[in-house]
C-alpha cells in the first residue's frame, strides 16, 4: 500500500532527528536518504522533506508551530494500518467536496494531516 504521495516542502527540528525519521520511514513509508530527508514524487518537480536537530538553529529566532499536510492514496486503509502500528491515530475523520481528511500524532507531538483528495484529482 503506498503511504504518502506528495506535499509542497517541509523542514522542521526535531529532538531526536534519527528516532523521528526512523518513525516516518516506518509508519508512513517516507524513504529517509542519506543527507537526512527525502524526495517525493510530485506530478511535476520533486518535494523536499527534512528533518533537522533541534540545536542546529536554522531556524532562529523563529518557532514556528505547523501541521504538514501528506496526499495519500487510500485514507481509510493507511489509518487502519496505523492503528494497528500502535500510532496514535486521531479518531476524527473528515469527508467533504476537498477529499477526506484524518490524523495521526507522530512520536514528538506534532499532528500530522492525512489527505486523500477527490477522485480524479
Amino acid at each position: 500500500m503506498k503511504r504518502v504521495t506528495g506535499i509542497g516542502g517541509i523542514f522542521f527540528h526535531a529532538q531526536d532527528p534519527a528516532a523521528l525519521r526512523a518513525w516516518y520511514a516506518r509508519h508512513l513509508g517516507i524513504e529517509v536518504l542519506a543527507w537526512g530527508g527525502a524526495a517525493l514524487p510530485p506530478s511535476a518537480g520533486h518535494t523536499i522533506w527534512s528533518i533537522n536537530a533541534a540545536e542546529d538553529g536554522g531556524f532562529a529566532p523563529g518557532r514556528a508551530s505547523f501541521m504538514i499536510n501528506y496526499r495519500v492514496d487510500d485514507l481509510d486503509a493507511l489509518l487502519a494500518a496505523l492503528r494497528s502500528e500502535g500510532c496514535q491515530v486521531l479518531d476524527e475523520t473528515s469527508d467533504s467536496e476537498y477529499g477526506k481528511f484524518g490524523w495521526v500524532i507522530d512520536p514528538e507531538g506534532n499532528k500530522v494531516e492525512l489527505w486523500e483528495p477527490p477522485a480524479g484529482q
